[in-house]
């Protein structure tokens, strides 16, 4: 038999990544280094959270093995370690989402009503490649210079309305943002339809296209 001690300080090195993750503001700062590398005040203006809370947050993940940064001049940049953090974010909410009720709930009181479509990432691709509709993309300007689908045009959701004579009125628009769940997509196409544009969003976002390869954000490491 092994070494129960042993055993022991193996569960913790486990249990030391499950104590980081257990907190929704550090799962939020996640999702955020999700889309790229970001400076902590960016990070606090982002999640709507005070700096010196985000860089507590921001070192038990340090602390944890899932975030990195290195210093660019007088700033720091923080970044997602490898991208299987990445995919254990993704893993985490599929589990929350099969095995606690309230998950679904919680999703749907903050994305709203289901009042859009959805088109599958297949469909997107291919009529991307096609060149038949318009992908934009309406997270903020840094995430998507961080990395964005190929063809992209990023106008984000809060100047989507003062902006929005910048699309065709004769072309289908597909809005993509974070992931499943961020709600800037489902704004946009309310929005959009709204003014008589032919609108849909995309089922997933850049959160899921990183952990399948198809977007790669740059890192600062």
């Amino acid at each position: 038999m092994g070494d129960r001690a042993a055993k022991s300080a193996l569960f913790a090195e486990f249990a030391s990544v499950g104590k980081a993750l257990a907190n929704p503001g550090r799962l939020e700062l996640l999702d955020l280094l999700a889309q790229g590398p970001r400076g902590v005040d960016e990070l606090s203006d982002a999640a709507d959270m005070g700096i010196s809370t985000c860089s507590a947050h921001l070192q038990s993940l340090r602390e944890a093995g899932l975030v990195g940064s290195v210093r660019d001049g007088k700033r720091v940049i923080n970044f997602l370690t490898d991208e299987d953090v990445a995919q254990l974010l993704v893993n985490l909410r599929s589990v929350a989402l099969k095995h606690r009720p309230g998950t679904d709930r919680a999703r749907r009181a903050y994305l709203g009503p289901e009042d859009t479509q959805a088109i599958t990432r297949a469909e997107l691709l291919d009529r991307a490649q096609a060149g038949d509709l318009v992908i934009l993309d309406v997270r903020p300007e840094v995430e998507f210079a961080a990395s964005h689908l190929p063809g992209a045009l990023n106008i984000p959701v809060e100047q989507l309305a003062d902006r929005i004579d910048e699309l065709p009125a004769d072309t289908e628009i597909v809005a993509y943002c974070r992931g499943a769940y961020c709600v800037m997509a489902h704004n946009a196409v309310r929005i959009l339809n709204a003014r008589g544009y032919r609108a849909r969003r995309a089922e997933d976002g850049a959160l899921e296209w990183r952990t399948d390869g198809i977007l790669r954000p740059h890192t600062a490491a």
